[in-house]
């Protein structure tokens, strides 16, 4: 049986594919994509998927061939009802793959940290700007300074030019926060997201129990799907293509 996975986040889309219960392949499109218009109007195969995004859920209950995860299908006990279900999804998934207790940090758009305790319950975390979010938010809410990249490696502390001095201060005291909340913490630390490599890579001085893992949402996903029942699909019956080529966005690692 062929099925399809679908993290819809807040910045673009995040697929993954099964075929009898093996995770196949991954990739990472825009909202807007050939995949998403083959999705809607041709696919055959069951669909789950998860967004912490309303508008994406209301759009893609409206498909009779996708199942919508929510937050109350995930058997993580202690979640609170306005946690994100992507952030549950992580949480449960890595104490599903790694043990307890288990810290998850996911840099998407925004970056969460999520705790797991030794139990098993979700004890909580924290939510702040991802990269990307805090570059566009230094350059739109002021009058002089420029959109920057982040920077792949540090920049000097004491910066002299206005880029370096703006990519200086969010790196290093992003990455100051994080170690906050890791000198806090005892056990496993799994970290994921599209900018997950790049905090894994300025992180492992801080962590013994560091864990790259690119494909953790998709991976918890596959754990929720009922491979053991019959799942008949009905839209789109005439198609018979295959599944479209994944689309390559700087930054991301396709499988």
């Amino acid at each position: 049986m062929n099925v399809l996975g679908l993290i819809a986040g807040n910045s673009r889309y995040h697929w993954g594919w099964w075929r009898n219960g093996q995770l196949k392949r991954t990739w990472h499109t825009p909202w807007h994509s050939p995949t998403t218009t083959w999705v809607q109007n041709h696919c055959v195969w069951p669909v789950y998927g998860v967004s912490p995004v309303p508008a994406q859920v209301q759009m893609w209950q409206t498909y009779p061939h996708v199942q919508v995860i929510t937050l109350s299908d995930i058997p993580l006990p202690g979640v609170y009802p306005t946690l994100g279900v992507d952030r549950a999804l992580a949480a449960w998934g890595a104490r599903r793959f790694y043990g307890t207790p288990v810290l998850v940090i996911d840099a998407g758009t925004a970056i969460s940290i999520s705790a797991v305790d030794a139990q098993g319950q979700f004890m909580g975390g924290a939510i702040l700007p991802g990269l990307t979010l805090q570059c566009k938010g230094l350059h739109q809410g002021t009058g002089a300074l420029p959109l920057v990249n982040w920077p792949e490696t540090l920049p000097p502390v004491w910066a002299k030019d206005t880029v370096q001095a703006m990519q200086g201060g969010m790196a290093y005291t992003l990455l100051a926060g994080l170690r906050f909340y890791l000198r806090q913490w005892a056990g496993k630390v799994v970290i994921t997201g599209g900018d997950g490599a790049w905090l894994w890579r300025h992180l492992q001085d801080e962590a013994m129990n560091l864990i790259w893992e690119p494909d953790l949402l998709l991976r918890a996903l596959g754990e929720l799907i009922p491979w053991t029942e019959n799942i008949h699909i009905t839209a789109g019956a005439s198609w018979r293509g295959s599944i479209p080529c994944p689309i390559h966005i700087r930054g991301d690692r396709n499988t």
